[in-house]
């Protein structure tokens, strides 16, 4: 069980028969009458995102969530095909499932697999991705405004606002949390 003073961001419980995960929180103390909690919670499921005040001391059960290394083979539409390393069983997700780690998925990629139980709710991605860029526009001569940026397609179909010096071809690394343009590998 997960009480209100045991809060942290990222943690999963259950509520109403439900996963969520716990986005942001705040205690509330009024001047008379008991501490309230208020908890911004996203459904690990179904990704819809909730707001809801608690009694502070309230309790919850803590889902446990697995993890396991898996690797990222290709899409075919909306499928995304997976392997688990250990027993090379194959899997998919859509991309309904996988939401914005589409942008971030490239061929052989390694992701962590996160289940419930048996069944599959998602993908984490590595905090920062290599992507090579596919097309952007060249940078000319001149061009030295500081922090001159120009947008860049890389091989995923992401979008990505670059320095200017970045040209077709480069690799540049990616922040997954955010999808700003961290450096040129």
């Amino acid at each position: 069980m997960i009480s209100t003073g045991d809060l942290r961001k990222g943690i999963a419980i259950e509520l109403d028969g439900e996963l969520w995960q716990i986005l942001d929180y705040h205690h509330i103390k009024m001047g008379r009458g008991s501490a309230q909690v208020r908890i911004k919670l996203r459904n690990i499921k179904r990704g819809q995102t909730i707001e809801r005040s608690f009694q502070a001391g309230e309790k919850w059960p803590r889902a446990i969530l697995e993890k396991r290394p898996v690797q990222f083979l290709y899409h075919d539409g909306d499928d995304y095909h997976f392997m688990e390393l250990e027993s090379y069983e194959q899997f998919q997700l859509t991309a309904e499932q996988l939401g914005d780690a589409t942008n971030y998925l490239t061929d052989g990629m390694m992701v962590d697999r996160t289940s419930h139980g048996e069944e599959t709710i998602g993908i984490e991605l590595p905090i920062s991705v290599e992507l090579k860029v596919v097309e952007t526009e060249p940078g000319f001569a001149g061009d030295t405004q500081s922090g001159a940026k120009k947008p860049a397609t890389t091989e995923s179909g992401l979008v990505v606002n670059v320095p200017i010096f970045v040209e077709e071809g480069d690799t540049i690394r990616v922040d997954s949390r955010t999808g700003e343009y961290q450096t040129r590998v």
